[in-house]
C-alpha cells in the first residue's frame, strides 16, 4: 500500500472544497438544463462547436445568421414560424447558457486536477476516481449533442429517450462528486455486506429511477396533461394506460402511463425513505426522508399548477438533492463507523 505524504494530507481540505464546488455547478446546470426543456430552448443552437461554441452572437449580422440557421429545422417551421428575433434570443441565450457552463464545468473540474496531480498532492486512490468524473463530463457533453441532434431533423422536439438519459447521467456524475467529496480523508467504503447497506443503495437506485421517470415526463411533456391530485383523468387507476402496443412502448411513449408511472414511484420512494428512517435514525435518514417529503409536495403543487418555469426548475432541483442525500445515506451506511449509530428500539437492528 502507497504511503500518503504530507502534503496530499494537507490538501485534503482544498481537494474536498473544490469537489463541493464541482456538485454544486453541476446542481446549478441541471436547473439550466431543466430551464432550456420549459421554455424549449435546446434546438435554438444547431450546431456544436466545442471551442468557438463558447462565443455567442456579437453583432446583429450573427444574430440574423444563427437565427436563419434555426429556421431550417422543423420546430420553427411547425411550432415558431413567424417568430421574431428578440423571441429567437429568448431561447437562444438559455441554451448558450446551458452549453457555456458545461464548458466552464468541464475547466473547472480539468484545471485544478491538473494542477494537484502535477504537484503531487492528490493521494493514489482518489485519481482514478477523479479521472472517472472527467471522463463522465465529457461523455455527457457528447451525449448532450446526440439529444439535441434528434431534433433536427425529424422532430419539433428532442428524443425522450435521450433526454432522460442525459439526466440521469448528470444525476449520475452529482452523485459520484458527492461520493467523492465525502470520502476524501475517509476511510474507503467498501460495496455493501449487510442488510443496511443494501437498503441504502437500493434507495438511492430507486430515487435514480425516479429521476429516469422525471426525464420521461419532460421529455413527453407528460406534466401538462392530468393536472388533478390524487386521482388522475378522474381515476385510481386510469384507462389508457396500456393503449399502445406492444405494450412496453406505454411506458416510455404513453404520456399517460408515464406521468402515472411517476407518480406511483414517488409514493414507493416515499415508503422506502420513511421505512429506513426507521430503522436507522440517523441525521442523513432524516434528511433524506424530509427531502423526499418535500419534493412530493413540491411536485405535487407543479402538477396542479401545470408546471410553471418557476416550479418546474425548483422540482427538477429537488430532485439533485433528493438524490445527493441519497448518497450521503449510502455513504454512511458503508462507513466503518457504523455501528456507533443509533437504531430504534421497535426492530432487531440490522446486522453486519
Amino acid at each position: 500500500m502507497i504511503e500518503m505524504t504530507e502534503r496530499q494530507r494537507r490538501a485534503r481540505p482544498y481537494i474536498r472544497a473544490w469537489l463541493w464546488f464541482a456538485a454544486f455547478l453541476v446542481f446549478i446546470m441541471v436547473i439550466v438544463g431543466g430551464a432550456t426543456r420549459l421554455t424549449d430552448s435546446g434546438l435554438s443552437i444547431t450546431e456544436w462547436q466545442p471551442l468557438l461554441g463558447a462565443i455567442p452572437p456579437l453583432t446583429e449580422a450573427d444574430w440574423l445568421a444563427a437565427f436563419e440557421k434555426y429556421k431550417l429545422i422543423p420546430q420553427y417551421s411547425l411550432v415558431n414560424h413567424g417568430m421574431s428575433l428578440e423571441e429567437f434570443k429568448f431561447i437562444y441565450w438559455w441554451e448558450w447558457a446551458h452549453r457555456f457552463l458545461g464548458r466552464f464545468i468541464g475547466l473547472v473540474m480539468i484545471v485544478p486536477f491538473l494542477f494537484f496531480w502535477a504537484t503531487r498532492r492528490i493521494e493514489p486512490r482518489l485519481t482514478p476516481r477523479l479521472v472517472t468524473l472527467i471522463l463522465l463530463g465529457g461523455l455527457q457533453g457528447a451525449l448532450g449533442w446526440y439529444m439535441v441532434k434528434s431534433g433536427l431533423v425529424d422532430r419539433v422536439d428532442v428524443s425522450q429517450y435521450r433526454l432522460a438519459a442525459h439526466l440521469t447521467l448528470a444525476t449520475v456524475i452529482l452523485g459520484a462528486i458527492v461520493w467523492t467529496a465525502l470520502g476524501v480523508g475517509h476511510t474507503p467504503r467498501h460495496p455493501p455486506q449487510d442488510r443496511r447497506g443494501w437498503a441504502a443503495f437500493g434507495l438511492a437506485a430507486l430515487i435514480l429511477l425516479q429521476v429516469a421517470a422525471g426525464g420521461f415526463v419532460a421529455g413527453l411533456d407528460a406534466g401538462m396533461g392530468y393536472n388533478t391530485w390524487p386521482l388522475m383523468d378522474g381515476q385510481w387507476m386510469p384507462k389508457g394506460l396500456l393503449i399502445m402496443q406492444p405494450v412496453w412502448r406505454n411506458f416510455f411513449e404513453n404520456a399517460m402511463t408515464v406521468q402515472f408511472d411517476h407518480r406511483l414511484i414517488a409514493y414507493v420512494v416515499a415508503l422506502c425513505a420513511a421505512l429506513y428512517a426507521w430503522r436507522v435514525q440517523s441525521k442523513a435518514a432524516y434528511a433524506v426522508l424530509i427531502a423526499v417529503l418535500l419534493q412530493v409536495g413540491l411536485g405535487i403543487w407543479t402538477l396542479l399548477a401545470q408546471v410553471p418555469l418557476h416550479l418546474g426548475l425548483a422540482h427538477q432541483g429537488g430532485a439533485m438533492i433528493v438524490f445527493a442525500s441519497a448518497i450521503w445515506v449510502m455513504h454512511e451506511a458503508l462507513s466503518p463507523a457504523r455501528d456507533q449509530e443509533k437504531w430504534t428500539p421497535v426492530f432487531r437492528p440490522i446486522t453486519r
